[in-house]
């Protein structure tokens, strides 16, 4: 579950309980792209507000009132907040690109593993004038979509990498530098 937090001095906002969709809908997708947002009768705009995401275990009703809601959130979530606008971001600026990388991906990943370094190369070949940044994003952007969607596994020394740990593996500059993590079809 997602709690969200708004603050513009001298006004906050708090939502509980989201799932990633209606997180997505309601909160990253509009801010991400610049639009304000509407919670408890009050606007809240990315220039002159802040926005804290925490992905953390659903609150009961007990555990939200009498204020102690956004208390018990910070106790056991996680403050996901740069990760999530981080992704929507990206995928603003790529939405067309990272779905055809995807596509090619996938395809290439048919019968046989695939470097994860390979994906940057591949970009490459896509988008000769994009800068290296750029196409380190793009790659990035599209293996991690890939992974949460089932298509592809992310394999380390012969083994698949936990969920849990895709966010750091994909984070590490080996990962992207040499052969040590390969891509599988799903």
């Amino acid at each position: 579950m997602f709690h969200v937090e708004l603050r513009q001095f001298p006004h906050q906002a708090r939502a509980f309980n989201l799932t990633r969709e209606e997180l997505n809908a309601r909160f990253v997708g509009p801010w991400a792209s610049g639009r304000s947002i509407e919670l408890d009768e009050r606007h809240f705009s990315p220039e002159r507000a802040r926005l804290t995401i925490y992905e953390g275990p659903r609150l009961a009703a007990d555990q939200l009132g009498m204020g102690r809601g956004w208390g018990n959130v910070t106790r056991a979530g996680e403050d996901v907040t740069a990760r999530l606008l981080a992704e929507a971001s990206a995928a603003l600026a790529y939405p067309a690109p990272v779905v055809d990388l995807k596509y090619d991906i996938v395809a290439r990943c048919a019968g046989r593993s695939l470097p994860v370094s390979a994906v940057v190369e591949l970009v490459g070949e896509r988008y000769p004038q994009s800068r290296v940044s750029e196409r380190l994003a793009l790659a990035e952007q599209a293996v991690w979509e890939l992974l949460h969607e089932g298509a592809v596994q992310l394999v380390g020394a012969g083994q698949p990498v936990a969920s849990a740990d895709w966010h750091a593996t994909l984070f590490s500059w080996e990962t992207w530098s040499g052969d040590v993590m390969t891509l599988l079809r799903g």
